[in-house]
């Protein structure tokens, strides 16, 4: 049970993604587009159009699981690279920055919540 960390491969989708996908369309999209088995045990990203919403598909011991974020206001700042056969490569600190919003330079830093007044 939320077995991701840093020694598995990372691919991000490299095209808008309808958000209403779920295990077997996202698969598809794996085998169809990117060319590969979703059960070699790699983590698919996927992000939509507005950038406000990803899920990762990864195959674990016992079937597929999806992890999902909304965001309350912003957008996740997706990594560019080489696409290669519809993927890029990322890293596991690649994705743990995206999906928190860390950006290195604090000048591009986007907004991510909304104020709470209390």
């Amino acid at each position: 049970m939320f077995s991701l960390n840093d020694s598995m491969r990372y691919l991000l989708y490299s095209e808008p993604t309808d958000m209403r996908k779920s295990y077997h369309t996202l698969s598809g999209l794996v085998t169809n587009h990117m060319g590969l088995n979703v059960r070699d045990g790699d983590v698919f990203i996927f992000v939509n159009k507005a950038r406000n919403r990803v899920k990762l598909l990864h195959m674990e011991p016992g079937g597929l699981v999806i992890y999902s974020k909304l965001l309350e206001e912003g957008r996740f700042r997706v990594p560019t690279g080489n696409s290669q056969q519809g993927s890029i490569t990322m890293t596991w600190v690649d994705l743990v920055m995206m999906v928190e919003g860390i950006v290195l330079d604090p000048g591009a830093r986007l907004k991510r919540l909304k104020r709470v007044n209390y």
